[in-house]
């Protein structure tokens, strides 16, 4: 008997048996097109008038900061997309900047290797993901996205074009990229290790009712790789609840006797509760979140059976909803419409912060306690390789934390402004001696801030490869929204 939304059991085939269309689709793309669309930027760059706010101009943003508005120039990156070569018997990959994480898994599975980190939605970009911070269910054993990269070629805020690595004159950009979000400069190609999987996942939903115990066994199989005499390759986690809370371990398998499909009217994030173990394809696993934005796809309607139902496949995806999204912040319809039925204004409070697992149950109380958000989500996570220190997000080397995902909305309580909810988190997470991720929406004063993400370490790093100050410092960036 298949499972709701399920397939018939298969083997390595059958794991990209619906994507014929995408697959084909993938080829890599010759060097001399990557360095004459890379001369191309150079020179529109350098063109650019000195004192004019640079961007790029990209299609998709998985960034929940609302800008300002401003005269920036654009600089057309549009091309540097695709993987240029993939090394299979080195399980390397060389892959232009502004390459999907959806383009590059496909083009990468069928060589049966995958990026070492994957993060969880579609339309986040290699070099998005570097110079911010990428993280997923592997992490706890792999880290973040940028402890895979193995050399980084950026167009620096000075104009020049360099290439970076751990062990050449450009290791401190190497080390210092990660968490710049384009302050330094921009990734034009990097390469990156990938790692062997196999056709399927393995998923075991593990339920507890005591946090204490959620976090002890969380640990213990991130430690040990392992559960209950099981080979553990994913961790991840989530939280519907004080008393109700999920473990998932995911472990790679050769054979599934069935397994299930959250692209269409099933809902990943709903099984959760109803199954104990359950089979995806390695693809369908990478992007289970996908589809439904984790859970914040109810907020569009598409939840509801009815609506579903009406709804092609195709748009049930994280970009579709990022334009949705879009509306919202430029036009702010469903806020008008709250007003109108007299309802107090929201905030939006969408965070991703890291704390010590020794600390994970106070900030879960905290955050229960204080934050109506529910569910969110759980991901271990630990620095791969000990010696190496990454400038701009240093975590304990030894250390294991936890990843809390929230994005949602909280109604303000009467006379608070905007940001109440936000800075009270922020303050909670630096008492419990963990790190936020600067993506959304931050509040810190100035010296706060540098105090958090290195300031020295920035300001010489801007002075190397930006000494005109040509793009947006840090705290610019990412707290005054330019």
């Amino acid at each position: 008997m298949l499972p709701p939304g399920g397939r018939r059991p298969g083997r390595l085939d059958s794991a990209f048996d619906r994507h014929p269309v995408s697959l084909r689709a993938v080829s890599t793309d010759g060097q001399a097109d990557f360095e004459a669309r890379r001369e191309r930027l150079r020179r529109e760059y350098a063109a650019t008038p000195p004192g004019t706010p640079v961007r790029l101009a990209k299609t998709t943003s998985n960034l929940f900061r609302a800008r300002r508005r401003s005269s920036a120039s654009r600089l057309d990156a549009g091309g540097l997309e695709g993987v240029l070569a993939i090394d299979a018997a080195a399980r390397t990959a060389d892959v232009q900047g502004m390459t999907t994480y959806e383009r590059l898994v496909d083009a990468t599975l069928p060589h049966g290797l995958m990026p070492l980190v994957v993060p969880q939605l579609k339309t986040i970009t290699l070099g998005g993901a570097v110079t911010g911070l990428g993280i997923e269910s592997s992490s706890f054993r792999n880290g973040l996205v940028h402890e895979s990269v193995l050399e980084i070629e950026v167009l620096t805020g000075d104009g020049r074009i360099v290439v970076a690595r751990p062990d050449n004159e450009h290791r401190d950009l190497f080390f210092g990229f990660p968490n710049s979000y384009g302050t330094l400069g921009y990734a034009l190609r990097l390469t990156i290790e990938l790692e062997p999987v196999r056709p399927f996942v393995k998923l075991r939903h593990v339920r507890f009712g005591d946090r204490a115990d959620y976090f002890e066994t969380m640990h213990a199989a991130c430690t040990e790789r392992s559960h209950a005499g099981e080979r553990v390759d994913f961790v991840d986690g989530t939280v519907f609840g004080r008393d109700e809370m999920y473990l998932t371990l995911g472990t790679f398998v050769e054979e599934a006797p069935a397994t299930s499909d959250y692209t269409g009217m099933a809902i990943y994030y709903r099984s959760l509760p109803r199954r104990r173990v359950d089979h995806l394809t390695v693809r369908d696993y990478l992007w289970r979140w996908d589809t439904d934005w984790f859970w914040c796809s109810r907020a569009f309607g598409v939840q509801n059976p009815r609506v579903r139902r009406l709804v092609p496949k195709r748009w049930l995806r994280s970009d579709s909803y990022w334009k949705l999204v879009d509306l919202e912040r430029r036009w702010e319809p469903m806020q008008r419409l709250e007003r109108l039925r007299g309802r107090p204004p929201w905030e939006h409070v969408v965070q991703d912060v890291e704390v010590p697992i020794e600390r994970a149950a106070d900030f879960f109380d905290f955050f229960v306690d204080e934050i109506p958000i529910a569910p969110f989500w759980i991901c271990p996570l630990r620095q791969r390789d000990p010696g190496a220190r990454w400038d701009l997000y240093p975590l304990e080397p030894d250390k294991t934390y936890v990843n809390f995902g929230f994005w949602s909305t909280v109604p303000l309580p009467d006379g608070q402004p905007d940001g109440t909810h936000n800075r009270r988190i922020e303050r909670v997470v630096d008492e419990l001696g963990g790190r936020k991720s600067l993506y959304s929406t931050s509040y810190y004063e100035r010296d706060e801030f540098w105090r958090l993400y290195n300031g020295p370490a920035y300001a010489a790093l801007k002075e190397a490869y930006d000494g005109e100050g040509r793009l947006l410092d840090l705290y610019e960036k990412t707290v005054e929204r330019g």
